[in-house]
């Protein structure tokens, strides 16, 4: 007789640990480094802030649907880990892939470890949140806003590894891209210029990849 296995929460729950164990940007030199467990909690805070200023501005935010996706926006690193950046963003095929492997993990380990009657919100938390919606451009623009301050951070104090002023300007360049949004807006006239002001060896570059980025529209 096949013995009935009583599914609960205990491998979601426990898995959550090792996020804290994962290592963002892995393989580079780092003065501070992150686990993606704090990123995703700096981009809920980034992402309240962002929608604190959309709401402002009369636009209707899904508060509960904006904390998901904030939350677990990269909880299926728990599966196959943080991809170092340049990998991830080698080609468009590449990031297809790994997507398709992420959402095959997600949905094999929604099947045999979440219990059925909470499958379809579990669903819908460890799948892609970045979408069409306020709540996923919003998110969009939050992720970049943590990579910027953690590219940021590493290069105000003298990282020599080429590849945060490469996630700086990438970073800077996405959240550009959705700058009709009022809460970009915002963040463009009113926090920038404040990390911009910040004087250290090398700074000038950065300004010079903010003014060429800010100044081609």
């Amino acid at each position: 007789m096949r013995r009935h296995i009583l599914m609960g929460m205990h491998q979601y729950l426990s898995g959550l640990n090792e996020l804290e164990m994962i290592t963002r940007a892995p393989g580079y030199f780092k003065y501070q480094p992150h686990s993606v467990a704090a990123h995703s909690w700096k981009v809920a805070e980034a992402a309240q802030f962002l929608g604190d200023i959309e709401e402002a501005h009369g636009k209707e935010v899904d508060w509960r649907m904006l904390y998901e996706k904030a939350l677990n926006h990269d909880i299926t690193e728990r599966f196959i880990g943080d991809i170092r950046t340049p990998v991830k963003y080698a080609s468009s095929t590449l990031r297809h892939m790994l997507a398709d492997v992420e959402d095959t993990l997600s949905d094999n380990f929604i099947r045999t470890e979440i219990p059925e009657e909470l499958q379809e919100v579990y669903t819908r938390r460890l799948h892609e949140g970045k979408d069409d919606t306020l709540e996923g451009r919003i998110l969009s623009v939050a992720d970049k806003v943590d990579l910027l301050y953690e590219a940021f951070g590493e290069l105000q104090k003298g990282n020599p590894e080429p590849v945060f002023t490469e996630i700086y300007k990438e970073s800077l360049e996405t959240i550009f891209a959705f700058r009709d949004m009022p809460s970009v807006a915002y963040f463009i006239k009113e926090v920038l210029p404040e990390l911009l002001n910040e004087h250290f060896p090398g700074s000038e570059k950065l300004q010079r990849i903010y003014i060429g980025i800010f100044n081609a529209d």
